[in-house]
C-alpha cells in the first residue's frame, strides 16, 4: 500500500475495554475541544463549521483529507487501493442530512436533527450545485506549493460521486434519477446506505452499493446504531436480501462494518450468517476512528488496532467463506472477497 496517514486517521488508541459491551465515558476535556455544545447550534451552522458546502436547498458537499493528500501526491484513499478510485477526483456529497439512526460511533452531530425540506430539489439542480460547490472547495488546494499540477487539473473534473457524506441518502425520493444524472456528468456512483429503506434500494443501480452492517443481533443494533424506530432491524435484514438481488442485476455490492472495540467486535459467526444472505462482492471491516462528534460518546480505547481488525476480519472470513483481499493500516481497514481478489470500478 502507498497510503500515508492524513490528519483524520492519526488518532491512536489508548488502553482497552474489549468485552465490556458498554459505551466508554468520554473525557470531560473532549467536549471542551468543541468550544460549544452541538445541541445549541443550528444544523446549518454545524455543517458550516465542519467544512460542508451547501448544494441547493438540502444537499451538501465536503472534501476529505484523502483528496488533499492525493492533490499533493502524498497518499490515496483506501478505496483507491481497493477499487481504483482516483482520490482527488472524488466528489463526496449527500442529498439529505436527515438520518433515522444515531449511531454511537458516527463522527457527525447526531445530537442535532435535520428537518424535512419544504420542497425537494430536482436531481439536475443537485448535481449542478454539487459540482459547483465541490470545485469551489478544492480551489485552495491548488495554491499549495506541494500540489501536483496534473492532479489540480484533474480534480476539477470529478470522476466519481460518493453519495456517502452524511445522513441517509435513501430518504431523497428521487435517488434513482440523481444517480443517473451523476452518470450523465461522466461519473461512477458509490452509494452508502444504512439499509433501513429496502424499497428504495430495489430502485437504484449505482456503480457500487455499500450497506452498513454494524450489528449481528437486534440487541446489538439497538445499542450501537440507536435507531429512531424499533422496527428498523427488520428492514436491515430485508436489505441484505435486496443486496443479493442487486448483485444479480450487475451492481457491485459491499458490506461495510464499523468495528467498535468493546461494543461489536464479537459474534463473528453471527455477522457471517447475515453476510451470507447478501453474498456481497466485498466486505470491509474498518475500525471506529475517534474523530468528530463521536468523541462526545466514545473514547480512544474504542478504536481497534490494525492487528485486531485483521483478526476479527479473519474470523468473519472463515465463517462466511471469504478470503483476505487487502488492507490499509492508516485507515485501519481490511477488505475481503470470495476469491481474495479485488477489481477496479469502470
Amino acid at each position: 500500500m502507498n497510503e500515508k496517514k492524513p490528519a483524520v486517521d492519526m488518532e491512536e488508541s489508548e488502553g482497552s475495554n474489549e468485552g465490556s459491551n458498554e459505551v466508554s465515558a468520554p473525557l470531560p476535556s473532549e467536549r471542551s475541544r468543541f468550544h460549544y455544545s452541538p445541541e445549541d447550534v443550528s444544523i446549518d451552522e454545524l455543517t458550516r463549521r465542519q467544512g460542508y458546502a451547501k448544494a441547493g436547498a438540502h444537499s451538501a458537499v465536503k472534501t476529505c483529507a484523502w483528496l488533499k493528500h492525493s492533490m499533493n501526491g502524498t497518499g490515496v484513499c483506501y478505496k483507491s487501493s481497493f477499487y481504483g478510485v482516483t482520490s482527488h477526483r472524488c466528489l463526496q456529497m449527500t442529498p439529505t442530512l436527515m438520518c433515522n439512526q444515531k449511531c454511537v460511533f458516527c463522527w457527525r452531530p447526531t445530537e442535532v436533527e435535520a428537518s424535512l425540506p419544504d420542497q425537494w430539489d430536482d436531481p439536475e439542480t443537485i448535481v449542478r450545485e454539487s459540482i459547483k460547490a465541490h470545485r469551489k472547495l478544492i480551489t485552495g488546494f491548488g495554491g499549495s506549493p506541494n500540489a501536483v499540477p496534473k492532479h489540480e487539473e484533474e480534480a476539477v473534473h470529478a470522476s466519481i460521486a460518493a453519495v456517502s457524506l452524511s445522513g441517509e441518502p435513501t430518504f431523497y425520493p428521487r435517488l434513482p434519477e440523481l444517480i443517473r444524472e451523476f452518470e450523465k456528468a461522466g461519473m461512477t456512483v458509490f452509494v452508502v446506505t444504512n439499509g433501513t429503506n429496502p424499497d428504495m434500494l430495489r430502485k437504484i443501480r449505482p456503480t457500487q452499493l455499500y450497506m452498513s452492517l454494524d450489528a449481528a443481533t437486534p440487541e446489538m443494533y439497538h445499542d450501537i446504531c440507536r435507531p429512531k424506530n424499533k422496527n428498523l432491524w427488520k428492514n436491515v435484514t430485508e436489505s441484505l436480501t435486496v443486496l443479493k438481488e442487486k448483485k444479480a442485476e450487475g451492481v457491485r455490492t459491499a458490506i461495510r462494518m464499523t468495528a467498535v472495540k468493546g461494543l461489536n467486535m464479537t459474534d463473528a459467526s453471527g455477522f457471517a450468517e447475515l453476510i451470507k444472505i447478501a453474498e456481497p462482492d466485498f466486505i470491509e471491516v474498518k475500525s471506529y476512528m475517534h474523530v468528530g462528534f463521536s468523541r462526545l460518546r466514545l473514547t480512544r480505547a474504542n478504536m481497534a488496532e490494525q492487528e485486531e481488525i485483521r483478526a476479527f476480519a479473519g474470523e468473519i472470513a472463515a465463517f462466511a467463506g471469504y478470503q483476505y483481499a487487502g488492507e490499509s493500516e492508516p485507515s485501519r481497514v481490511v477488505v475481503l472477497s470470495k476469491t481474495g481478489q479485488l477489481t477496479n470500478v469502470g
